[in-house]
């Protein structure tokens, strides 16, 4: 499903215009995007938590030379699916 059409359902199930739609869609996103840098966890009873983990900084191999690099360390969101987001997708 693309971005475009998540705004055409919006628009469809709650009688917005699509204009509207799409700004409802982009303030949540950006919702989820704040809580995430502020909290760390945005969590929708149901449907699933987004979370930021951390991950370590690593040594790896670039596969083309052979040599070991440095992997610096960062912070990435993962999602994990709620019970009713599970029993609808079975």
């Amino acid at each position: 499903m693309s971005r475009q059409d998540l705004v055409d359902i919006i628009a469809t199930k709650t009688g917005l215009t699509k204009a509207d739609a799409t700004r409802a869609l982009d303030a949540a996103l950006e919702g989820i995007t704040e809580g995430l840098k502020k909290e760390g966890k945005v969590t929708f009873v149901g449907f699933g938590t987004f979370s930021a983990k951390k991950r370590p900084a690593r040594s790896g191999i670039n596969p083309l030379t052979k040599e070991t690099i440095s992997i610096p360390a960062k912070t990435v969101a993962s999602f994990k699916a709620g019970s009713k987001l599970k029993d609808a997708l079975n």
